[in-house]
């Protein structure tokens, strides 16, 4: 029987990790010499390989000296928890991936603190060595901080150390020795991680950590066998957290996977990560079992949805010109779909039907449902995000409060304070962090940070880093002052006139070109004032036959301000909807009739 190392991979985005695994594959002969594989094969999202983030955990496989080592990729920000907390229960030891010159961030740490509650053996790996403003001594002590300050116990403290670089190709255990092949890692994995851990002689058992919809098997369920073999045909029950079954059924197919592909085994032992098929109402956190094993194995728990918006469907007049998928029908199945897959967000049905709140982690988390329901055909109407408070026993109001870490050029410290003081954040920490830059720690109020992502960057020129991860739930801090500046409304239906957009320009900043089809109630731009503003850009020149001097110069505007879906969510206001289509993203008031606008807010104030 070969023996196996399930490990997971733990970094920050953009540290190197996928590239690492790339690399691992490569060497271990998971891969032909010849064979054409595409950079960051792990990412095969569409998603994950524009934006060069990891978003749903994956697995893979390979043999080094008849060890099967799987190896779990997982998500590095925050928001993608969910995913985080299912598998490290799949898992007997994590590498710990940081980058030579930045060092821990903060979802390095958010991972990290899952695994050591968890008694997972970690290995650190100081990655990207070979970069020019490398500081590997400075980030091991970072790092050694860091587990003291997640109440490492001594074992986990005594933790291995290699020094790599995953787009070069190498892995050393001490700087000084021969920067040739990456097995120094692969040894220190199989020396320092576990065998898996199983019963001898037990039934059957698997837990659920991740689910998948296949167009030919069905539901596809993956999970880390914990005691038995699971053999194709054999009779299974499906168990839920209290132990009640589910379902019983068989299983119809046995996936291992091996590199990047899954093959179809008869059969897989205990410790082995597997997936199968064949079942139609399991989900995750449920237990796979023979039919004689009654209780069920235990789930991890998962962090509450701190975030929520509105999904409803597209109302406006230019509804169904660029989507396939329009109906309540159609999105409500969509999302609960969604909901059945990933258990860190949460879709509840409204009282008219027609709309569905859905909370989750953090706005990146949703962007990136909206995101890949656009590209499916759906058109969409969505609200601004709200945070979800929960009360104490005393009745008070508690509020989610993120701890947010902001690497910044030192002549832009000040504006950054100021901004965050005013979002009621606690500075918990400041330092200089070389090369002219500072770090800073503050403790600030999810609600505070809606929107500002957008702010910062302007503040800091692009130049600054924030990084954010959910610390818990504190006292309600209060009002916080939102977008100042009103918007600019339009006031008919058609296509924008350049003629108008000049004169309109003078008020504020344009969000679309001339040419863009337009309607009464959709926002085209922010007014430099405090107040919203109803405009025409649908006015023409008027064409007559007199001509004087200077009147037919070229109109020369202004390039306009085109959001990003993340951006336009994150800019509108309570009254204000982001219309998501397969192909345009477009603001608008949630009441298109200015009359009934106004109908609306007398109402508010009464």
């Amino acid at each position: 029987m070969t023996q196996i190392r399930n490990i997971a991979i733990i970094a920050h985005v953009d540290h190197g990790k996928t590239t690492l695994v790339d690399t691992m594959l490569m060497q271990s002969g998971t891969f032909r010499s010849n064979q054409n594989v595409a950079e960051r094969a792990m990412d095969s999202n569409d998603l994950e390989r524009e934006r060069g983030i990891t978003i749903l955990a994956k697995c893979t496989s390979l043999i080094w000296h008849d060890v099967r080592i799987n190896i779990v990729d997982t998500p590095g920000h925050a928001d993608f928890g969910g995913e985080v907390e299912r598998i490290l229960s799949m898992v007997d030891g994590v590498v710990v991936l940081v980058d030579a010159a930045e060092g821990p961030m903060p979802q390095t740490k958010f991972v990290l603190s899952k695994a050591l509650k968890l008694g997972l053996r970690p290995i650190v790996v100081i990655n990207k060595i070979d970069r020019h403003d490398a500081r590997p001594e400075e980030v091991l002590e970072e790092i050694f901080d860091l587990f003291m300050a997640l109440d490492a116990n001594d074992e986990q403290l005594d933790f291995p150390i290699a020094y790599a670089s995953g787009r070069g190709g190498w892995a050393v255990r001490d700087l000084t020795q021969d920067r040739t092949d990456i097995a120094p890692l692969f040894d220190l994995i199989v020396s320092h991680v576990h065998a898996p851990k199983t019963v001898e002689n037990a039934p059957f058992a698997m837990l659920i950590t991740t689910r998948e919809y296949d167009p030919y098997l069905g539901r596809v369920l993956t999970g880390r066998i914990h005691s038995g073999t699971a053999k194709i045909n054999m009779p299974v029950r499906v168990l839920n957290g209290d132990g009640q079954v589910v379902e019983t059924g068989r299983i119809n197919k046995l996936l291992a996977f091996r590199g990047l592909e899954r093959i179809a085994i008869d059969q897989a032992e205990a410790g082995d990560i597997i997936a199968l098929a064949g079942l139609e109402k399991a989900t995750v956190a449920e237990t796979v079992a023979a039919p004689e094993v009654t209780e069920a194995l235990p789930g991890q728990p998962i962090d509450p949805p701190t975030l929520a918006m509105t999904f409803s469907i597209n109302d406006s007049p230019l509804a169904g010109r660029e989507g396939t998928k329009l109906t309540s029908r159609m999105l409500r199945d969509r999302l609960m779909k969604e909901a059945e897959g990933n258990v860190a967000i949460r879709v509840i049905e409204t009282a008219d039907k027609d709309a569905f709140e859905v909370a989750g982690r953090g706005e990146l988390q949703l962007g990136v449902i909206i995101e890949t329901m656009r590209r499916e055909g759906f058109e969409l109407s969505i609200s601004r995000p709200r945070v979800l408070f929960q009360t104490d026993d005393d009745g008070n109001r508690l509020e989610p409060i993120e701890e947010i870490q902001i690497d910044v050029d030192d002549e832009f410290v000040g504006t950054v304070v100021e901004s965050m003081n005013a979002r009621k954040s606690e500075m918990q920490d400041m330092r200089p962090s070389g090369g002219g830059k500072t770090r800073i720690i503050f403790l600030t109020p999810s609600r505070g940070l809606i929107g500002y992502h957008g702010q910062f960057l302007t503040e800091t020129r692009g130049t600054g880093i924030m990084s954010r991860v959910f610390h818990a739930y504190g006292a309600f801090r209060g009002p916080i002052e939102g977008r100042r500046n009103g918007v600019l409304i339009c006031n008919g239906s058609g296509e924008a006139v350049a003629y108008s957009l000049n004169t309109i320009e003078e008020r504020g900043i344009l969000f679309l070109d001339p040419g863009t089809q337009v309607y009464e109630g959709m926002i085209i731009g922010e007014n430099s004032r405090e107040n919203d503003l109803v405009v025409n850009p649908l006015k023409g020149k008027q064409l007559t036959n007199v001509r004087a001097s200077g009147k037919d110069e070229a109109i020369r505007l202004t390039p306009p301000k085109i959001m990003t879906l993340e951006q336009a969510i994150a800019y509108i206001q309570d009254d204000e909807r982001v219309e998501v289509t397969p192909k345009s993203i477009r603001i608008r008031k949630a009441v298109l009739d200015p009359n009934d606008r106004k109908r609306a807010e007398r109402a508010a104030k009464d």
